[in-house]
């Protein structure tokens, strides 16, 4: 745990003091920033109901229970459930998401998560280094963490673009088993992405249009400038997944050529022999002397003529292929 106060000067105390915390709460003119960073949930309970009188449920929402993105309105403070990721490895399985849940009310904002968020100790550290912001609120405070979000966002799509990219350059030249397993992986990657982005959207623009009045009119904008960026971010999925599907597209219709191509060349040698397949069988290869004296079959001059056609006859056949372009 630890604890940002700000007095109305903007004066700012790092503490883990919650007596202090407790004797600031009261005054509306501070400013409280708790954020419990990985701390037991039994006493992340006891601070949330016991000091700040959160109801048991939205208490239960945050250290219980796992949520798409959603907000709720309890009166006198609004409780969040947002999704946060980390952008330098793929989404592609939904477990790697980090939930972070935040209260917020007029004059304080507490945030827990169980997992480090690089979005709340940007937020922290510039806090500690230039003051909370000119409007000094709590929702000045979730704005910046949420566009913090926003931007990791940004740049796991950016990453996954890339990655697209050069599987389109390499999906022609080497189509292996590596590369169907990466088409898979960012596939699902952007689908989780979806599924984080559409709810996240959502709440950003509950926020913006003033469902609460909590949300002053001036600090709706800053809002509707992230919701705007995760509506740039989803349709940039949306692309993405479809030229992630052209990309497969690609991939089969490459492996089908290549195993065509391969039946093709197969198919041509088994033609090529079955011309010799049918003398050797009809000779027996047998131009010894036979039961039967039948010198014409058994002498120099048919062998000499067997074993030109047996050669002749499949170049012949490989050149007539040639100039049918099968080959």
């Amino acid at each position: 745990m630890r604890i940002l106060l700000a007095n109305k000067d903007n004066a700012i105390t790092e503490t883990s003091d919650l007596e202090m915390m407790k004797s600031m709460l009261n005054n509306q003119e501070n400013l409280i920033w708790v954020d419990l960073d990985r701390d037991p949930a039994n006493e992340s309970r006891k601070i949330l109901t016991e000091i700040f009188g959160f109801h048991p449920l939205s208490v239960d929402d945050a250290l219980v229970e796992v949520h798409v993105p959603k907000i709720d309105d309890w009166g006198n403070y609004l409780y969040l459930a947002l999704i946060a990721i980390d952008p330098e490895q793929r989404l592609d399985d939904f477990e790697k998401t980090i939930e972070l849940d935040i209260f917020i009310g007029n004059n304080y904002i507490v945030t827990y998560h169980q997992e480090e968020l690089r979005s709340t100790d940007l937020v922290w550290d510039n806090s500690l280094r230039n003051g909370f912001s000119q409007q000094h609120s709590s929702r000045s405070i979730l704005y910046q963490i949420i566009d913090e979000l926003a931007n990791e966002y940004m740049k796991m799509i950016d990453n996954l673009d890339m990655d697209v990219e050069e599987i389109e350059n390499t999906v022609i030249e080497k189509p292996d088993k590596n590369l169907l397993e990466k088409i898979f992986s960012i596939k699902r990657s952007l689908l989780n992405m979806r599924r984080i982005i559409a709810p996240q959207r959502e709440v950003l623009n509950r926020l913006a249009r003033g469902d609460y009045g909590i949300i002053t009119q001036q600090e709706r904008m800053y809002f509707r400038d992230v919701y705007d960026h995760l509506v740039r971010v989803h349709e940039i999925i949306e692309s993405l997944r479809d030229m992630v599907g052209g990309v497969l597209d690609t991939y089969l219709s490459v492996v089908n050529n290549q195993l065509s191509s391969i039946m093709k060349t197969l198919t041509i040698i088994t033609t090529l022999f079955m011309p010799l397949s049918f003398l050797t069988g009809f000779f027996g290869m047998n131009f010894f002397a036979a039961s039967n004296q039948l010198d014409q079959w058994t002498g120099a001059v048919s062998f000499t003529a067997v074993l030109a056609v047996m050669i002749g006859l499949p170049l012949g056949m490989y050149l007539w292929m040639r100039r049918r372009d099968w080959m």
